[in-house]
């Protein structure tokens, strides 16, 4: 888990298949104030799943090159690291740090998903609209975790990492090309032959406990909002203006 963090802490550079998302940050944990739906912590660490509306797309792995432009706008507009990240065909896992002072990671993701959804809108894709007009090639609703120290950071990495294999996307992690993986294994931070866990892959990470080796069938929840009563570093935020 220590070495995991201090690599969170150093890493620059490059992602295979998203050139130049992951890059260094440092968090912080302190100044937590909790909303309701959401836990505003300043210059915090995160976790996110974030599915597209149509399950069965593969949108994401077949326009990676457009994805990996909208995070390097999104992070121009509005600063942010990308610590790891997995992109798999119609949804996403990433842990983002926020700049110090700045809490509002709700603005970052819609900034990534308005730039990707305008991308593939004006290469012809099509792409149904929301009663209000706008694109609907997101879910609204997503995932979001605050990480509370190094050993859930580690937890968090392994369960990105391996998800690939969890979806029966591929046998071994190191074979998903779309993987800040990687990037930790070039820099020494992960053995290429890890295997992940499957204690990893349960509940609580915004994804449903369960293995399916077909993508046409594979099936992720909609990401509803935290329960009441749920750990206030858990919730389903949804994305509105």
């Amino acid at each position: 888990a220590r070495a995991l963090w201090r690599e969170h802490d150093e890493m620059r550079g490059g992602l295979d298949g998203l050139d130049g998302c992951v890059t260094s940050s440092r968090s912080r944990y302190n100044g937590c104030m909790v909303g309701y739906r959401r836990n505003w912590l300043e210059g915090g660490t995160f976790f996110f799943t974030l599915t597209l509306e149509d399950r069965r797309s593969t949108a994401l792995v077949d326009n990676v090159g457009a994805l990996r432009e909208s995070f390097r706008i999104a992070r121009q507009e509005r600063p942010f690291a990308v610590d790891v990240i997995v992109v798999l065909p119609d949804h996403l896992h990433a842990i983002l740090t926020l700049p110090d002072g700045d809490a509002n990671f709700a603005a970052r993701w819609r900034r990534i998903k308005g730039h990707f959804s305008s991308a593939l809108d004006r290469v012809g894709l099509p792409i149904q609209r929301y009663s209000d007009g706008r694109l609907a090639l997101w879910q609204r609703r997503y995932w979001e975790h605050t990480i509370r120290d190094e050993n859930d950071f580690a937890k968090h990495v392994n369960y990105i990492h391996f998800n690939p294999v969890k979806h029966g996307l591929v046998t071994r992690v190191r074979d998903w090309p779309h993987s800040s993986f990687h990037l930790y294994v070039r820099r020494g931070a992960l053995p290429e032959d890890r295997a992940g866990d499957m204690k990893e892959a349960g509940s609580g990470y915004g994804e449903r406990r369960t293995v399916d080796s077909r993508l046409a069938e594979s099936a992720f929840p909609h990401l509803a909002a935290r329960a009441e009563g749920a750990p206030a570093a858990h919730a389903g935020y949804e994305d509105r203006k």
